[in-house]
C-alpha cells in the first residue's frame, strides 16, 4: 500500500484542549496527523495542499489525460514520457511554487519537506488516481490550485519589468487545461447541430466532446472522431469515469464539463457584453486559431473568478498589468499550438531539451512564449526589434501539414512577428570583424561621430566652428558637441538622431537614455572596451544577437594596406557571421594607371594575364560572396554604333599623380588611417565598357568563379569637400540604361543593384522584371529612411514579389546593425500586412508557413537564392 502522508489529518487546536500524549512529534508521524496551535500555522497547511499537492496534480492530470495516461501511478514507471512529466513538476515547483509560497511567509523547509512527501506519494505504485477524474472541474482548478502561485509570483516579485517571474511551466499548466475544456468543434452553430446529433444531445445536459492527442497525429481528422462517438461504432472501448463522463481511447474522444460563463463583447469594440460559455469561445478557435486570435479568449478566462481568478491583479501598478500580458500571451501561444494538433508531451520535451526559445528549459521566462508585439505597436511607429518566434516550423500552427488557413483577422499580428523573428542577411555593409583591430568601428564615440550625424550638426553649427576645426578635434570631443548640439538641445527626431537611442536602448541604456547621460553610456561601452579582443568579441556577439543578423558582407579592399595586412601574408580568421566582398572599382573602370601601378606594387606583371592572376589570387584569399563598385554621379555608357553594347566612357575625379603610389587602388579612398576607414565608398568608378580590363580580366573573372558584380549606383561624391564623407550627395536621376546593357552584354554574369535616387526605383523595377541575372537589393543611403523604405518596398512588392531583397544596412559602426534593421523590420512588416491583407480581400488564402517563407526570401533568402542561381 502507498505511505502513509506526512499531514493526513491537520487538527487546529487554538485552546490546546487535546491529550498532551498527541502533542509528541513521534505520535503525529506515526499517525499522520500534525497538530496546530493557531489558524495562521493552519492557513498555510492550506496553502501547501492547495499549491502543491492539488496544484501539481491539476498541472499534471490534464497532459496527462489528454496523453492517454490513465493514472497517475503511471509516473511511478520508467518511460521517457512518465520522467519528462516528473522533470516538468519539479520544475514548476522548485522554479514556481517555492518562491511564490515563501513569498506567502512559509519557511522553505516546510515547503520542501511537504513536496518531497507529496512527490513520494505521487511516484509510489499503489498511489495512482484517474487522471479523467481529477480533470473535472478543471476550468475552476485552475485559479483555485494554479492562480495563487501565479498571484503571489507577480505580486512579491522583486524582478525588473523585463523580468518576468512567470515561467513556461506554469503557463503549459494554465494552457492544458484550457487544451482539455476545449470541444472537438464548433458545435454551437445550426449546421453543427444537425451534423452532430449526439454531441448536441449530450450538450443539452452540459457535457462536451474533447479529442485525444494521440487521435490526430495518427491521422484521424476531428470530423471523424466527432463522428465515432456519434456513432459510438467501438462502444465496448466506452468508459466511464465519472458521472456521466466517459472517454474511449481507440476512437480519440473524451467527455468533460465546464461551468465558466464568460463576459463576452463579439469585439473589442462592441458597447454591451453577454454570457457566453467558455467551452463556446473556446471551439471557434480550434480551426483556425493563431496565438493572437486566442489571447481575448485565454485572458478572460484567466481574470475570470470560475477561472484563473486572476482579475484581481488588474488592480495593481503597471508592472504587474505587464506581467500578466506577457503571462496571457505565453498561455495563449501554448494554448494554439495544442489545438492546432501539437502535443503536449512533444511541447514538454521541447521545453526540457532547451529547444528553440527555451533557452533555459521549463524555467524559461513566460516573455519568449509573446508571439509578434501588442496590437497597438502592430505598425511602422515603432522599432521591430529582434526576437525568437515562439511558433518553430514543425508545429502544426504553420498549416504545412493540416493546411490551416491564417484568419485575415491575423495576418497582421503574424506577419509582425515573422518579421521581427526572421534572422536577416545583411548583404553589404562596411563592417569589420574584431580580429581587424581599430579598423572594426563601434562604441557611442563612432555612432555620434557618423556622417548623418556630422552632416545635420553643421546644419546649425555655429559659425567660429568650421569642419577643418571640427575634424581637428578627438573622437570624443567630436561626439561631445553632436550630443550637445542633436540630443540636448534638439530633439533627436531625425532618423540618424531617432537611430542612436533605438540603438541604446536596444543595448538596455533606456535609464540612460533618459537621464541623457552621455557618461554613463560610455562606461558601459567601456566595460566591453577595456577586455580588449575579447571584449569587442563580445560585443560584436551581443550585437548581432540583438539585431537579428545571421551573417553581414564586409566591403573588402585588400589594396589598402591598412586592410591589406590582415589579409596577407596570413589570413587573420573572422567568424562566419562575417563575409567578404571584393572593391574592384578601377577594374570596371578600365583605369589603367591604377591597376598597373598596383600590379607592379604587388610582384606581378602588366599583361592582362597578370591582371586575372591579380584577381584570382585575391578572390582565393578572400573567398568573396561577390565583386562590388560604387559609381559616381556621371555613371553613364553610350551604344557602340550598330551593336547595342558600351561605349568607353572617359573617366574622372582621378589624381594621375598619386596613382604612382603603391596601392593606389586604395588610397582612392582617402582610407590611410583608422579614422578614414569609413570613407571607404569614395573611389571613383565609371564603366568603361571598351576596356581589355572590363572585357578580359572582370568578367572573365566574373564568369569563371561564378561571382555577380554589385552595383551602388547614384553617388555623387564631394558635394561639399570640406565635410568630408559627410560631404557626400545624390544624383538626381542615374544611368539605368547602362545597367540594362551590362545585363545584356553579360548574360552569364550575375548583378547585384541598388539605386541611391528615389526617382531611379521604379526603373530600376521594371529592369529587374526584365533581367534574369539582375537582382535589387536594400534601401541605400538617403533612401534608408522608413518614409522612403515603404515607398520603395511596396513599388517592389507589387512589381517584383518575393524575388528581391528589402534591405541591407550599408552599417560603418557595427552598433548600427541594432536600429537600422529593428527601424526597418517595421516598414517592412507594416508593407507586407498590406500587401497580404489585399490578396485575401481578392479571395486568397496563406497558411503561416507561406507567409514564413515569404518573409525569409525578403530578408536574405531571395539573395541566396539568386547566388546559387549559375548562369554559366
Amino acid at each position: 500500500c502507498e505511505p502513509l502522508p506526512m499531514k493526513a489529518l491537520v487538527i487546529c487546536d487554538e485552546g490546546r484542549d487535546l491529550p498532551k500524549w498527541m502533542e509528541s512529534e513521534d505520535v503525529q508521524k506515526e499517525f499522520g496527523v500534525k497538530i496546530r496551535h493557531s489558524a495562521k500555522e493552519l492557513a498555510s497547511d492550506i496553502v501547501l495542499k492547495l499549491r502543491i499537492a492539488n496544484g501539481t496534480h491539476t498541472a499534471v492530470a490534464h497532459v496527462m489525460a489528454l496523453s492517454s495516461l490513465l493514472n497517475t501511478d503511471s509516473l511511478s514507471n520508467s518511460p521517457s514520457s512518465n520522467r519528462l512529466l516528473l522533470t516538468y513538476l519539479d520544475t514548476l515547483f522548485q522554479t514556481q511554487i517555492l518562491p511564490a509560497s515563501t513569498i506567502e511567509g512559509i519557511t522553505p523547509e516546510e515547503i520542501l519537506a511537504t513536496w518531497q512527501d507529496w512527490r513520494q506519494r505521487l511516484i509510489h505504485p499503489h498511489f495512482g488516481l484517474s487522471t479523467f477524474f481529477i480533470t473535472q472541474n478543471g476550468a475552476a482548478k485552475g485559479g483555485i490550485r494554479l492562480g495563487p502561485t501565479v498571484k503571489s509570483l507577480v505580486r512579491g516579485s522583486s524582478c525588473p519589468r523585463n523580468k518576468n517571474p512567470l515561467n513556461v511551466s506554469l503557463a503549459f499548466a494554465m494552457a492544458a487545461i484550457l487544451r482539455f475544456v476545449t470541444p472537438i468543434a464548433d458545435c454551437f452553430s445550426k449546421s453543427a447541430i444537425g451534423q452532430y446529433p449526439a454531441i448536441s444531445e449530450k450538450m443539452q445536459s452540459g457535457i462536451y466532446v474533447g479529442w485525444l492527442d494521440d487521435s490526430l497525429a495518427s491521422g484521424k481528422s476531428r470530423d471523424s472522431i466527432a463522428n465515432s462517438h456519434s456513432m459510438e461504432s467501438s462502444a465496448q472501448d466506452t468508459v466511464n469515469y465519472a458521472d456521466g463522463l466517459r472517454y474511449n481511447l481507440s476512437e480519440g474522444w473524451y467527455e468533460f464539463r465546464c461551468d465558466c460563463p464568460i463576459k463576452w463583447k463579439s469585439s473589442p469594440s462592441a458597447q454591451s457584453e453577454v454570457e457566453v460559455p467558455l467551452q463556446e469561445l473556446l471551439s471557434k478557435l480550434v480551426r483556425s486559431g493563431q496565438p493572437c486570435s486566442c489571447g481575448r479568449v485565454v485572458r478572460s478566462y484567466l481574470l475570470h473568478p470560475q477561472g484563473g481568478d486572476l482579475g484581481s491583479l488588474l488592480d495593481e501598478d503597471e508592472k504587474i498589468a505587464g506581467f500578466l500580458d506577457e503571462f496571457v500571451c505565453a498561455v495563449s501561444t501554448l494554448y494554439a499550438r495544442m489545438v492546432s494538433g501539437d502535443k503536449g508531451l512533444d511541447l514538454l520535451q521541447e521545453m526540457t531539451e532547451e529547444k528553440h526559445v527555451y533557452k533555459n528549459g521549463l524555467a524559461t521566462s513566460c516573455i519568449v512564449l509573446m508571439d509578434g508585439v501588442a496590437s497597438t505597436k502592430q505598425n511602422d511607429l515603432q522599432p521591430l526589434r529582434y526576437r525568437l518566434c515562439p511558433i518553430p516550423s514543425s508545429s502544426n500552427l504553420m498549416g504545412s501539414i493540416n493546411n490551416r488557413k491564417v484568419n485575415e483577422s491575423d495576418i497582421r499580428s503574424i506577419v509582425f512577428s515573422e518579421v521581427s523573428s526572421a534572422h536577416v542577411i545583411d548583404l553589404h555593409t562596411h563592417l569589420l570583424p574584431p580580429s581587424h583591430g581599430a579598423l572594426c568601428l563601434w562604441g557611442i564615440d563612432e555612432l555620434l561621430t557618423y556622417h548623418y550625424l556630422v552632416a545635420e550638426y553643421f546644419m546649425t553649427a555655429p559659425a567660429d566652428v568650421t569642419p577643418q576645426g571640427f575634424y581637428a578635434m578627438s573622437k570624443k570631443d567630436q561626439a561631445d558637441l553632436i550630443w550637445d548640439a542633436l540630443f540636448v538641445k534638439r530633439s533627436p527626431i531625425s532618423e540618424a538622431t531617432r537611430g542612436v537611442i533605438t540603438t541604446l536602448v536596444g543595448l538596455g541604456l533606456d535609464s540612460h537614455v533618459k537621464n541623457c547621460d552621455l557618461q554613463a553610456i560610455r562606461e558601459f561601452y567601456d566595460s566591453f572596451r577595456n577586455d580588449g579582443l575579447s571584449g569587442a568579441e563580445r560585443f560584436c556577439e551581443l550585437v548581432y544577437q540583438v539585431s537579428g543578423v545571421r551573417y553581414a558582407v564586409m566591403t573588402n579592399i585588400p589594396f589598402d594596406s591598412n586592410e591589406s595586412r590582415h589579409w596577407r601574408p596570413e589570413k587573420k580568421e573572422y567568424p562566419d557571421t562575417f563575409k567578404s566582398a571584393l572593391r574592384v572599382d578601377p577594374l570596371l573602370a578600365g583605369d589603367k594607371e591604377t591597376i598597373e601601378t598596383a600590379l607592379k606594387s604587388a610582384g606581378y606583371g602588366t599583361t592582362l594575364a597578370d591582371a586575372r592572376q591579380y584577381l584570382h589570387d585575391w578572390c582565393d584569399t578572400m573567398k568573396p560572396e561577390y565583386m562590388m563598385a560604387s559609381t559616381p554621379h556621371d555613371f553613364s555608357l553610350s551604344p557602340l554604333e550598330g551593336r547595342g553594347t558600351l561605349a568607353g566612357v572617359k573617366k574622372s575625379g582621378i589624381d594621375e599623380k598619386a596613382m604612382q603610389s603603391p596601392f593606389a587602388f586604395t588610397d582612392l579612398t582617402g582610407n590611410k588611417d583608422c579614422e578614414g576607414c569609413e570613407e571607404t565608398d569614395d573611389m571613383p568608378s565609371v564603366i568603361n565598357e571598351s576596356s581589355n580590363f572590363l572585357t578580359q580580366v572582370l568578367m572573365p573573372v566574373c564568369e569563371e568563379r561564378d561571382l555577380p558584380l554589385a552595383l551602388k549606383i547614384g553617388a555623387h561624391r564631394g558635394v561639399n569637400p570640406e565635410l568630408r564623407t559627410a560631404g557626400d550627395g545624390i544624383v538626381a536621376f542615374a544611368d539605368t540604361e547602362s545597367l540594362s546593357r551590362l545585363c545584356a552584354r553579360f548574360p552569364k554574369v550575375r548583378f547585384l543593384a541598388t539605386f541611391l535616387s528615389r526617382v531611379n526605383q521604379h526603373e530600376a523595377c521594371v529592369l529587374a522584371n526584365k533581367w534574369r541575372n539582375l537582382h535589387l537589393y536594400g534601401c541605400w543611403w538617403y533612401c534608408n529612411n522608413p518614409s522612403i523604405i515603404h515607398e520603395i518596398t511596396s513599388m517592389r512588392v507589387e512589381m517584383l514579389g518575393t524575388a528581391f531583397t528589402s534591405q541591407h544596412s550599408d552599417a560603418r559602426v557595427m552598433d548600427q546593425l541594432i536600429y537600422k534593421w529593428s527601424h526597418s523590420r517595421a516598414v517592412i512588416a507594416d508593407v507586407l500586412a498590406k500587401e497580404y491583407e489585399k490578396v485575401l480581400n481578392s479571395g486568397w488564402s496563406f497558411t503561416r508557413a507561406e507567409i514564413r517563407r515569404d518573409v525569409r526570401r525578403l530578408l536574405g533568402g531571395s539573395y541566396e537564392e539568386f547566388m546559387k542561381k549559375s548562369l554559366t
